[in-house]
């Protein structure tokens, strides 16, 4: 064989074992993956036997550790006149000095004061080569740039948002990754106080952290995260949760998502014993439709609503109401989806015949119902039960922007006033409204017709039912009243010593407000 063809062979043998090379290594990661899914499915059948609980905690780690991610985040603050600079201008000064002698600091129109942070995910879904990651909406939400750490250690840039859900906080990232092993939904309802819990994350950064606690509560609302229209109902862990848990899961001892770490209770930054997690029964919902249409389509009612257990006694008093749960109907809001059903003043006892206990409930329920589904709601009106049958609507996007639309704002300043009177009751003076009154308050031309709050008293009893200033009352004890003369007879005319029921219109909406005997 001549040199030359000795130099060909040589070259061709060993382009053979390159390729093999590469051939073997690919088939090693697949035995690398199929060992691993192995594993976690046996270990998943273990669990239910084991008995030692150091043994537990040691187990569900190996199950859920592999589904556990690492997001690094980067949110642009957007350029522009209108951008909101994360600096005070003496600040800026030392890195943009005035140049130009105008007395501001010379920032470069195209300089992105971008803010970077890290938060946790869990891989839910793995199809192929695409892997779906349930976080939270304020990690991903809004993110320019995600950079995804998988458990192996594996580093995936470009990560894109599918959608997000500020109501929920939840958001679904997708990434581009074979051999990923997805984590298994757990019942958040089957959960109860004093269940062992594991909490896994990125706490400041480090990778594969695990922490244990029990529940300590369950449905915790009002807890001021999500604001006056998210959907808060929290499952309260003492698990330790520090910032970059966001976003991580909360499982049980079998190894499955129970819950989305979003939250602590904290004066000092660091975790002080109260964690929140949203259930995984709602965030199951929610990745549905994100991962389906990117945005979550709910039900809608159209109304305002109370627990009565706010105002049992109250309401048992005024509305004749024998019971202590429920959901009062405070407004129909005009060309709602029940107009013509719900009435103001109904008491909602059950959906579908399920009983319903209080406002959370009920808003979850109907939040988690599609759009044009028929529901049976059994009323209290008037002293006597009804059934009725509803079609749901579609809840708008932005709520905040319907409640302004129904109390505030436009209507017709000139319409013509009413007789003018004035009185003073329960703590509170009341009049007819005239031009000024209404320009003064902002009210509508609806709210024309009542007697309008002029002044309350402080200490007194309508400061402690909350009435304020430019509230419009329009109705006592169940009769309507259009000016300040007829609120003040009907006032008149309800026992001291007994709560007086009243409905009125004004910033905060319209209501039912129980006005407290004076002691």
């Amino acid at each position: 064989m001549t040199k030359l063809r000795k130099s060909i062979a040589a070259l061709v043998f060993g382009g053979g074992s390159l390729a093999g090379f590469v051939v073997a290594g690919a088939l090693v990661q697949d035995v690398k993956f199929a060992r691993a899914a192995e594993q976690v499915q046996a270990t998943r059948e273990q669990l239910a036997h084991v008995e030692s609980l150091a043994s537990v905690f040691r187990e569900v780690g190996k199950v859920v550790e592999p589904s556990v991610v690492k997001l690094d985040v980067r949110k642009s603050a957007g350029n522009g006149p209108n951008r909101q600079l994360p600096f005070d201008d003496d600040m800026l000064k030392r890195f943009f000095p005035d140049t130009d002698g105008d007395g501001k600091p010379d920032v470069p129109e195209d300089f992105d004061f971008g803010a970077r942070g890290t938060g946790s995910g869990v891989i839910m879904e793995s199809k192929g080569d695409t892997a779906y990651i349930l976080t939270n909406n304020h990690v991903a939400g809004g993110a320019s740039e995600i950079q995804v750490t998988l458990a192996d250690g594996r580093v995936i840039d470009n990560a894109t948002v599918v959608g997000t859900d500020a109501k929920t906080d939840l958001a679904v990232v997708k990434v581009q990754a074979d051999r990923v092993i997805a984590a298994k939904w757990g019942n958040s309802d089957d959960l109860q106080k004093g269940d062992w819990i594991m909490a896994f994350g990125s706490p400041f950064g480090y990778v594969g952290s695990m922490t244990h606690g029990i529940v300590s509560a369950l449905n915790r609302d009002r807890v001021g995260i999500l604001g006056q229209y998210g959907y808060e109902n929290f499952i309260q862990v003492d698990a330790p949760i520090n910032p970059g848990n966001s976003g991580g899961p909360l499982v049980n001892t079998q190894g499955e998502v129970v819950g989305i770490n979003t939250a602590i209770a904290s004066r000092s930054g660091g975790f002080q014993g109260i964690g929140f997690a949203i259930p995984s029964n709602q965030a199951k919902f929610v990745y549905a439709q994100l991962k389906e249409k990117g945005k979550v389509t709910r039900g809608w009612l159209g109304v305002s609503i109370m627990s009565v257990s706010e105002k049992a006694a109250a309401i048992q008093q005024t509305m004749h109401y024998p019971g202590t749960d429920g959901v009062l109907v405070m407004e129909v809001m005009p060309k709602a989806p029940v107009v013509g059903k719900l009435e103001n003043g109904d008491i909602i006892t059950k959906l579908n015949g399920k009983a319903v206990k209080n406002v959370q409930e009920l808003r979850n329920q109907i939040a988690a119902t599609p759009p044009n589904t028929d529901l049976k709601v059994n009323v209290f009106r008037n002293g006597e039960n009804k059934e009725l049958t509803i079609r749901l609507g579609e809840q708008p996007e932005n709520l905040e922007e319907v409640a302004m639309r129904n109390g505030r704002g436009g209507g017709d300043h000139n319409a013509a006033g009413g007789v003018e009177a004035t009185a003073e009751l329960r703590g509170m003076k009341l009049a007819t409204p005239t031009d000024e009154l209404a320009e003064k308050y902002n009210l509508t031309a609806d709210q024309r017709k009542g007697a309008v709050v002029t002044e309350v008293k402080p200490r007194s009893a309508a400061f402690k039912a909350q009435l304020l200033p430019g509230d419009v009352v329009t109705e006592v004890a169940g009769k309507p009243v259009t000016n300040a003369k007829e609120a003040a007879a009907e006032i008149s005319k309800q026992d001291p010593n007994k709560i007086l029921l009243m409905y009125v219109t004004g910033p905060r909406g319209a209501r039912f407000v129980f006005v407290e005997p004076t002691k």
